[in-house]
């Protein structure tokens, strides 16, 4: 039985997790900061956003076949919620939407709905060709032809279905135009 060096044990196994090491420029930086002065100072506005990032609780809206692979994206694979985005049943206490498959004209009432029970300030993530444009269904009586026709979307993730690794790449893109164009007001 060999010894496990520091960092590389647990979660390092992780896709995309790489060996945890203290050379970092920055938290020398904040090392030092917190040795000096034994505390930081820090804007309220990227407080704010920063601690928005971290707590995204996304809705579940699975319409068709890419909720599976939405599914697949919060489970130990690919583990969202070490992003600090995890899942909520509830409308009234989630802030991202992720509308996954197939929007068919009887059910775009019942997203508006849920879209306007959530609390500002909201955003909402458009998956797989169905819901971002109609995808094969694009002609039928039925389909609404994207989604952003009832609701207004902040991030489009491509494919049919996209896979999970592009779901978490859409999500991890939502946190950086929240820190970008985050403000204490929408």
């Amino acid at each position: 039985m060999g010894v496990i060096p520091a960092g590389q044990a647990g979660r390092a196994g992780v896709e995309g997790a790489g060996p945890i090491t203290n050379e970092d420029p920055y938290f020398k930086a904040m090392q030092a900061e917190l040795a000096d002065k034994g505390f930081l100072v820090a804007n309220a506005d990227a407080l704010i956003n920063w601690a928005r990032t971290g707590s995204l609780m996304w809705m579940t809206f699975g319409l068709a076949c890419c909720a599976v692979e939405m599914m697949q994206a919060s489970m130990p694979r690919y583990d969202l919620e070490r992003f600090g985005i995890a899942p909520r049943a509830s409308p009234r206490q989630s802030d991202v939407m992720i509308v996954a498959g197939t929007l068919c004209n009887k059910m775009a009432p019942a997203l508006r709905k849920v879209y306007d029970q959530m609390p500002e300030p909201r955003y909402v993530v458009s998956m797989g060709s169905c819901a971002n444009g109609g995808g094969y269904y694009h002609f039928s009586y039925s389909v609404v032809r994207g989604c952003d026709r009832i609701v207004p979307v902040d991030i489009y993730v491509p494919g049919c279905p996209p896979t999970a690794e592009a779901l978490v790449y859409g999500l991890l893109m939502l946190q950086r135009k929240i820190r970008r164009t985050g403000s204490i007001e929408r």
